[in-house]
């Protein structure tokens, strides 16, 4: 992979990532409010806003942070099997990925619930359920997660990355 588009993909990635943070913490804020609303006007509207957020933010950016990480890590020296830090960050994102990908049913389910003129107690149960309050921390703390090790890059090397390291330098002690 030519630098231009490694430093491409780092710079798209960063910014899925980055934005993919913010979007959790506007959702976190969002299902927060609406979870001790009293107002039912205000609920219908946070669960709309919990949707859209879903949809039209949360789930693009988190693909676009999977695909672009995977860009980076099979482009460059850190390679995706190699060191334990990229697997994790991997893992994190994947699994992340896949939760919102399974909950945002579920959360246009309350938003269609929430959205109806009148409620059944059920209704009001499940609107007042912190279960987007919960999975959207979570996601915060997945993402964090994943952040700190971008940064530190823990020492490490998978088996993988061992055989390939000295595979490396078993092929640059025969070539001198």
């Amino acid at each position: 992979m030519s630098p231009t588009v490694r430093t491409l993909a780092r710079t798209v990635h960063i910014g899925a990532s980055a934005g993919w943070l913010g979007a959790i913490v506007t959702y976190l804020v969002v299902a927060a409010a609406t979870l001790i609303s009293s107002d039912p006007d205000q609920v219908r509207g946070g669960y709309q806003v919990m949707a859209m957020l879903a949809d039209a933010v949360l789930l693009p950016l988190a693909l676009a942070s999977l695909v672009t990480g995977l860009i980076c890590s099979l482009g460059t020296a850190w390679g995706l099997l190699r060191h334990y830090w990229v697997l994790f960050k991997l893992l994190l994102n994947l699994a992340a990925t896949v939760v919102l990908v399974l909950y945002t049913r579920s959360i246009e389910y309350a938003a269609t619930v929430a959205a109806q003129p009148s409620w059944s107690q059920a209704d009001r149960d499940l609107l007042r359920d912190p279960t987007h309050l919960v999975h959207a921390t979570a996601a915060l703390v997945v993402v964090l997660a994943a952040l700190v090790l971008a940064v530190y890059k823990p020492r490490g090397v998978t088996a993988y990355g061992h055989r390939r390291a000295l595979r490396n330098r078993a092929a640059a002690s025969t070539s001198t």
